[in-house]
């Protein structure tokens, strides 16, 4: 083949393959789930379509499955389009909260071998396939509501198997025991360590007045040994007050020292911990009085530049403190990093170095409306960190569509 014609086909052919690429790439990162006000049209470039799987012209349907096509023409995947109303309005957090959460069941937090004189045997429940991060939810048919009835079980055996009921990643297994006894205490053992609660302090994010929700954290509560997410049974919100402040710098996170105040006062029943945060229904004694209702933005209706967050570094009050939202990330699925935030208030960097632990939930606002939350700090860049769209922790509290 003649040189001209090879350069004159590389000339066409490589752009067209880089607009297919970065077409692609695109396409991928378009969300399974769009969220779309009602009445309002979805905007895309020229480069990824979305086509209708229906006729339908409006969008004013809940839940309408639309197709992302390269160019208009190759279909890449399926996403599903939703319809939110446009009424949508919620009282922002900002106090800080006191968290109490009990498991599902008992946590395994870690697997030990047992000393039986000179000797050690491996863990029998290794062995039988227990994982750290698993809930043993019964065993031999009894519920297990905390670490002592797993003890209890495990004493009374008598050494006989045990049928451990477990759940992984949201699947029920079980799993068969036998308890091997040790010398040293004359007790039977199965070679596992378990947790049944957690607390701590974090930052209420918002409170819906018309269905009772609330949302705080912006990020899941995770197991401080195994990292894994907290498969909860039960759970409450108290009232919380900053007492102290460690300021953060540059390789070691800060952090907001709080109480509980009161914890015969309950805010709230928390049902869920997800990736975007913890959920559950409270009273009006959430609403800040000071500090009027917000409507909500979506992903599409927030834009890079100044914006706030609403938090609390002393006492109880919260307070308003300027912020840069520096970069809005594509995200495919719900996930507590959404977008790059910078804190550039002079305050706040003063009192804090910039974002720290038990900030996270602090709503961020823009143009006087809920946009998200903070979620984490970069370690290495005290001032920077990230925060969620509000739309996914509104998607988790099931109040997000009309």
């Amino acid at each position: 083949m003649d040189k001209k014609i090879k350069k004159m086909l590389c000339c066409i052919l490589i752009p067209i393959l880089l607009l297919m690429i970065v077409s692609y790439y695109k396409a991928q990162n378009i969300p399974t789930t769009i969220f779309i006000r009602e009445g309002e049209t979805l905007k895309t470039d020229s480069f990824v379509k979305l086509r209708e799987q229906n006729k339908i012209k409006n969008v004013d349907i809940e839940d309408k499955k639309m197709s992302v096509n390269l160019l208009g023409i190759l279909p890449v995947k399926l996403v599903s389009l939703k319809s939110v109303s446009n009424s949508i309005v919620l009282y922002p957090g900002g106090q800080p909260i006191g968290v109490k959460l009990n498991t599902k069941g008992v946590l395994v937090v870690a697997l030990s071998d047992i000393k039986t004189g000179r000797d050690k045997i491996t863990s029998p429940a290794a062995l039988a396939g227990i994982q750290i991060g698993d809930n043993i939810t019964k065993i031999n048919n009894v519920v297990i509501k905390d670490s002592e009835d797993v003890q209890k079980q495990i004493y009374n055996s008598n050494g006989n198997e045990l049928k451990i009921v477990i759940e992984r990643k949201g699947e029920e297994l079980e799993k068969t025991v036998k308890p091997v006894k040790n010398p040293e205490d004359n007790n039977f053992k199965i070679g596992l360590w378990v947790r049944d609660c957690t607390a701590g302090v974090g930052t209420l994010t918002f409170y819906d007045e018309k269905t009772g929700m609330f949302a705080a954290l912006g990020h899941p509560i995770t197991d401080i040994d195994t990292g894994t997410i907290l498969n909860i049974g039960s759970g409450e919100i108290v009232p919380s007050s900053i007492v102290s402040v460690k300021r953060g710098l540059k390789g070691n996170p800060g952090e907001l020292k709080g109480i509980f105040v009161n914890e015969e006062t309950i805010l709230g029943k928390i049902y869920k911990n997800t990736r975007c945060g913890i959920f559950g229904k409270a009273s009006s004694k959430l609403i800040n009085k000071e500090i009027k209702p917000m409507k909500i933005a979506l992903r599409n209706e927030i834009k890079e530049g100044p914006a706030k967050i609403l938090t609390t570094i002393d006492g109880e009050k919260p307070k308003f403190y300027d912020i840069q939202i520096e970069k809005l990330l594509s995200q495919d699925s719900p996930g507590p990093k959404s977008m790059v935030i910078k804190i550039t208030d002079p305050i706040l960097l003063e009192k804090t170095g910039g974002i720290v632990q038990g900030m996270s939930g602090s709503p961020i606002i823009q143009d006087n409306k809920i946009i998200g939350a903070v979620t984490h700090v970069l370690i290495n860049k005290p001032d920077t960190g990230y925060g969620i769209y509000i739309e996914w922790m509104l998607k988790d509290a099931n109040i997000l569509l009309k």
